[in-house]
């Protein structure tokens, strides 16, 4: 997988407006599923050429590539050039609709992969609040007896 490049450090004015200070860029965080999924895409070779053959074929390149062969076979290899260049582009549709398959198949296993990350991580933070909440919540019923339970002193 591709890496982003760094972003530019920003500069931020300090309380005063007349002076700047430049800071470096927070580092890009990314969803966990999301790099557990990189990192098993770039231990198979196979899902690695993959991707190199779906992302070369879905950018204008590709396009750029093709209206130049199909114009050269057209003119220059073949006078009647339709039935093998129906068969080849066939052929090639067969083979790029696979690739496609490929990525949507990609694409779903990241998003399970991501909905069940996401889905424990809210399981426990759910956990966490209402946990947190039952000690308030006993910890203000215990206040509130002792602050009500005291017995006040009258003077004699």
């Amino acid at each position: 997988m591709p890496t982003q490049p760094a972003d530019p450090p920003t500069r931020t004015a300090t309380a005063a407006g007349d002076q700047a200070r430049t800071e470096p860029p927070e580092p890009t965080r990314h969803h966990p599923a999301l790099l557990a999924e990189q990192a098993r895409r770039a231990d198979d070779v196979q899902l690695r050429i993959a991707d190199k053959i779906t992302a070369f074929a879905g950018s204008m390149n590709f396009v750029y590539l093709h209206i130049a062969l199909f114009t050269i076979w057209m003119l220059f290899i073949e006078s009647k050039p339709w039935p093998t260049l129906t068969l080849i582009v066939s052929l090639e549709a067969i083979f790029l609709s696979t690739f496609v398959m490929i990525g949507q198949n990609r694409q779903a296993a990241f998003q399970q992969a991501k909905a069940d990350h996401d889905f424990t991580e809210q399981e426990l933070e759910l956990k966490t609040n209402t946990k947190l909440t039952r000690e308030i919540h006993t910890l203000t019923t215990e206040l509130h007896n002792r602050l009500l339970d005291t017995p006040t002193q009258r003077p004699s």
